[in-house]
């Protein structure tokens, strides 16, 4: 459902979805954020992060002038990209829930937290050498 509007700003989806993820998640601010919470490759987000930069969607911030700690913020110019990505964003939930219930939806939100639970698990398993490998 994103492609139109990624084509339309020349945008790849995964800056995109960098946009979207630091739009949508603002307890999370940084790159390595980015990486732990989405599971992206480090010099996929570093690739895509300087093009967000470079074309004005988003700034780098040291935090407490510590240049190895840095936030990414989002610009003004990316406003109208988070606006019409987080309208696709409604849609798409809408029409992926339509026909439920709010009690089936309750109980769907609570199985795909456990199974994100356990998905972290098992890739935590796998970077300490556990039996998920």
């Amino acid at each position: 459902m994103c492609r139109p509007l990624c084509q339309e700003l020349n945008l790849p989806q995964t800056a995109f979805d960098i946009l979207m993820f630091l739009a949508n998640n603002p307890a999370y601010r940084t790159a390595s954020d980015i990486v732990e919470v989405r599971k992206l490759k480090a010099n996929l987000v570093s690739v895509n992060v300087d093009r967000l930069v470079r074309e004005g969607y988003l700034t780098r911030q040291t935090v407490d002038g510590d240049r190895r700690k840095v936030e990414l913020i989002c610009t003004d110019r990316a406003s109208d990209v988070i606006s019409r990505g987080q309208q696709l964003q409604r849609s798409f939930m809408d029409q992926l829930l339509a026909g439920m219930d709010a009690n089936t939806r309750s109980i769907l939100n609570n199985v795909v937290h456990v199974m994100e639970d356990n998905i972290d698990n098992i890739l935590n398993s796998q970077h300490t050498g556990g039996q998920h490998e």
